[in-house]
């Protein structure tokens, strides 16, 4: 009896893909500047690091290894930046 595995070239793509995007993502992905004051500029530092990261993983978008990284990046770093307003306020 033969079994056949399909999709194994495609994970190996997908993971290779994954490599490559963390490896745009590592070091510096963004400088922002802020005024913890003002609500809207603590918004557009969000905005600015989110739009940085999708930028690094633009040619990986199709991926869907890459996006669920990318999104807990943005959430991690979105939560980082609100911490670091709170915190600057006081």
């Amino acid at each position: 009896m033969k079994v056949k595995i399909e999709g194994l070239d495609k994970l190996q793509r997908d993971l290779k893909d994954a490599e490559r995007a963390l490896n745009a993502l590592d070091g510096t992905i963004a400088t922002l500047k802020f005024n913890p004051e003002d609500s809207q500029s603590v918004k557009n530092a969000v905005r600015q690091m989110e739009t940085a990261i999708d930028s690094k993983i633009a040619r990986y978008r199709g991926n869907a290894l890459v996006s669920q990284l990318a999104q807990a990046m943005k959430e991690q770093y979105g939560k980082k930046i609100l911490e670091l307003a709170k915190t600057s306020k006081r």
